[in-house]
């Protein structure tokens, strides 16, 4: 993919049409955030696939509709597949320039998920696969997923005195997808949108499977006041929690590769979901970031 020759969209030139609007998602909800820019990116001829997460629950309130273009609800397990389907269907019928993208939660993809994705990225099915990253299955009630991170409570990890809540780290899905010789992937945060935009306007070019993982705030399980969504969302990057970074022809590359890191404590004890955590449970948190940075930047360069 010649990356010199795709235009850099911002807020100035990016369109003012809305895709995703009307929706009944809680106030602040990175994750709608992230599939209303996405669209944006995508463009009318689009064509969405979501599992019954969040986006769905939101997005398909009969007899309204949140979705300006075409959108339908997959099976929990099987979005990635159902997307192979129109990809494939619209090729047998003629239909050119359009995408087939998936918005799908952690859940749906990390767990749930995870073999129809794999799937569609081993046939290289011309597809865009979008997770919005709350970190834990909201729609349902608040549940641990794959992708929770190590200390966080949910309905399903209490915090007590036993238990510091999750006992699990979060899965490293990009590097999964990486595994797989994608041709494009990437991670990204609603925290800064710029680079998010511009990862699906490069997964839109992409002849064959991309995929994007993207860090997206909830203050329903996260226990963060709602204005705080974008914020809180760029602080888990400044802080090292999250990274931003792609897989393209082979190699991984950093977006950002901060000299200093700003403060995990800061970060943690402004969400309910960590307030528990004591001082040790923290240091664990801070010295799992440290480890993972110092194998990117030993690998990544």
């Amino acid at each position: 993919m010649d990356n010199t020759a795709i235009k850099k969209i911002n807020a100035k030139n990016i369109t003012d049409k809305e895709y995703f609007y009307g929706h009944k998602a809680c106030a602040g909800c990175g994750g709608s955030l992230a599939v209303r820019q996405a669209l944006k990116v995508l463009g009318d001829r689009s064509y969405s696939v979501l599992p019954a997460g969040c986006m769905a629950a939101v997005g398909f309130i009969y007899p309204q509709m949140a979705f300006n273009s075409n959108a339908v609800i997959s099976m929990f397990p099987g979005s990635a597949s159902m997307a192979s389907g129109i990809t494939a269907g619209n090729k047998a019928l003629g239909v050119e320039d359009t995408h087939t993208v998936v918005f799908a939660g952690d859940g749906g993809t990390a767990d749930i998920g995870l073999q129809a994705l794999s799937g569609a990225i081993d046939r290289d099915d011309k597809l865009i696969y979008i997770c919005y990253d709350n970190e834990a299955y909201m729609n349902t009630g608040i549940q641990k997923s794959g992708l929770t991170p190590f200390g966080t409570k949910t309905t399903t990890t209490p915090a007590g005195k036993n238990l510091p809540g999750s006992i699990t780290e979060k899965k490293n899905l990009f590097e999964i997808v990486a595994a797989h010789d994608i041709k494009y992937a990437a991670t990204a945060s609603i925290g800064y949108i710029n680079d998010f935009i511009n990862k699906v306007n490069k997964a839109k070019q992409v002849d064959g499977t991309s995929f994007i993982h993207v860090y997206a705030s909830c203050p329903t399980g996260w226990g963060t006041p709602t204005e705080t969504s974008v914020e809180i969302a760029k602080e888990a990057v400044d802080c090292g929690l999250w990274y931003l970074a792609e897989y393209e022809n082979g190699e991984f590359k950093l977006n950002r590769n901060p000299k200093e890191f700003k403060s995990i404590p800061e970060y943690i004890k402004k969400q309910g979901r960590f307030k528990h955590l004591t001082d040790d449970q923290i240091k664990h948190i801070e010295a799992a970031r440290d480890k993972k940075w110092a194998r990117i930047r030993k690998n990544w360069g």
